[in-house]
């Protein structure tokens, strides 16, 4: 598997807090996958896909080495880190985790046979239905649809079967990143299209800094409110800053 490389050469798996969602507050092992099938100009990991040799645009302006950012481990000793983690949610991150959906169905069912208990989220973009052994392992779906304000074309972003079937599937929550009033109409389009229920919607304030988040959650918060939605805060922002391997 092609997983993130933090700094001192090591895989991006870490041990925290769940700071987004339905799992908000929960001790959680998280590990990040390199690679992904879009490019959003706000992501908060550029470092899995903005590469030297793409024309990607980026708020930060900078590029990233492939070989600098990458590393190669197997399930098996993906296993071996995280089930030394006194722990057992676990939250496939990215990137764009489905990419390499194959490769993780044999990490659940390795984890499964040590740790029954296992309980399995991943965080995906939505353009991509995984199969039928992916769905079934995985208890929870953190499905973040990309709207306008991501700077890539509606065509790359909206998948509508995909969406309806992750909507479908009884397990999929849908974070949309609210970053203008604007962005409401797009998500209440997307919403009807896929037949999202209103209690599986959470809104969160684009934001990538506490001052940013706290500019913008009083507004964000009032949308949910008003429209039956749920709202999701950026906790491990507040708690840790923007920081890598927290």
């Amino acid at each position: 598997m092609k997983l993130a490389r933090m700094p001192d050469g090591s895989p991006e798996i870490f041990h925290t807090i769940q700071g987004e969602g339905r799992s908000t507050g929960l001790p959680t092992v998280f590990i990040r996958a390199s690679l992904c099938n879009l490019h959003c100009r706000w992501c908060d990991t550029p470092y899995t896909w903005n590469w030297e040799d793409t024309d990607f645009e980026h708020d930060l302006g900078r590029k990233f080495k492939r070989d600098n950012e990458i590393i190669d481990f197997t399930p098996a000793e993906i296993a071996g880190i995280v089930e030394a983690y006194p722990c057992s949610n676990y939250v496939f991150t990215g990137g764009e985790p489905l990419i390499q959906e194959k490769a993780w169905v044999e990490l659940m069912r390795a984890l499964r046979e040590t740790n029954t208990g296992s309980h399995f989220e991943i965080e995906t973009n939505g353009t991509l239905a995984p199969g039928p052994a992916f769905t079934e392992l995985v208890d929870q779906f953190n499905v973040s649809p990309k709207l306008s304000n991501s700077g890539i074309p509606r065509e790359k972003r909206i998948v509508p079967e995909s969406l309806e079937f992750l909507a479908g599937t009884g397990k999929a929550d849908f974070k949309f990143v609210i970053g203008e009033l604007t962005d409401l109409a797009e998500l209440i389009e997307i919403q009807a299209a896929a037949a999202i229920p209103n209690e599986r919607i959470f809104l969160m304030p684009r934001s990538n800094s506490v001052d940013e988040l706290e500019a913008n959650q009083g507004w964000v918060s009032t949308l949910a409110i008003e429209h039956g939605f749920r709202y999701s805060d950026r906790l491990h922002l507040r708690l840790f800053g923007a920081k890598r391997g927290v």
